[in-house]
This record gives structure tokens, sequence and C-alpha cells, in this order.
């Protein structure tokens, strides 16, 4: 049995001292999950800094995301019950030939559209997710604040 005190010194050596901050920088997660180009803004900014700067930018879109959203509903609902009553009343008669016709022209022209615009969609998410990838805490901070303006 050994006394409080006796062989302190023998115990000393057998600890490693970890610094824990040079090891949060070799060991940083998202570059176990992401790998090392996590680009630029993971490197200048400190991770405290990069969620205040999502959140806040990520706030006021959803902010303005939500003014416009119920402006535009309220537009377009009041267009649409306007012209209800409009054609209810007898001022305004609906050729409703001509307007299958019309919309039948439309869906052929968006799939020959959307046919073109297939390669272009998909070099655009492409770089969405790396962009993501490369900005993932200012990115999450961003979707949080986004959420948060929504529901403001």
């Amino acid at each position: 049995m050994r006394e409080f005190g006796a062989g302190a010194e023998s115990e000393d050596e057998l600890y490693e001292v970890v610094n824990i901050t040079d090891y949060a920088r070799r060991h940083q997660w998202w570059s176990r999950v992401f790998g090392n180009s996590t680009g630029p803004i993971a490197e200048k900014y400190s991770v405290a800094s990069q969620i205040m700067m999502g959140g806040v930018t990520g706030w006021c879109a959803g902010y303005l995301f939500q003014r416009v959203g119920k402006i535009m509903a309220t537009a377009v609902g009041g267009g649409f019950l306007l012209l209800q009553v409009a054609n209810h009343s007898g001022y305004v008669q609906v050729d409703w030939s001509k307007v299958e016709k019309d919309v039948n022209k439309a869906k052929k022209h968006s799939k020959k559209k959307a046919n073109k615009a297939a390669p272009e969609l998909n070099s655009f998410i492409e770089e969405s997710t790396e962009f993501v990838k490369r900005n993932i805490v200012i990115s999450g901070g961003f979707v949080g604040g986004f959420l948060l303006g929504l529901a403001s």
C-alpha cells in the first residue's frame, strides 16, 4: 500500500501533457469528415465567428423570404379571387379550349428546355455541394439562421 504523496514524481512521468489547442488545430473535425481542403474561410476565422456570420446572414435571408413570400401569396391569391369574381359576374369570359391548347404547348416547350438544362443544373449542384463542404461551419450557421428568420 502506498502513502499519499509518496512517489508523486514517478507518477508525473507516466502521463503525457497534451496541449489541446495544438491538437485541435492539427485534428479538426471537419478535416476528418470533409478532407483537408476546407477552404479559406475555415482557416481565416474562428468557428464562433463563422457561425455568427452565417447565422446573421441566414436570419436576414429567412426574414426577407418570409415577408416577400407573404406579400406574393397575398397578391397571387387576391388576383385569383378577383378573376374568379369577375368571371362569375360575367365581366370576363374564359376561352377554356384556348387555355388548354396553350398549356399543352407550354408543357412541350418546358420538356425540351428541361432536357437541355440538365447538365447545367448538375454542374450547379456539384459546385454548390463543394462550396458547402469547403465552408461547412458558415453554411450550418446560415441554415440555422434562415430557419430562425422564417420563424420570426
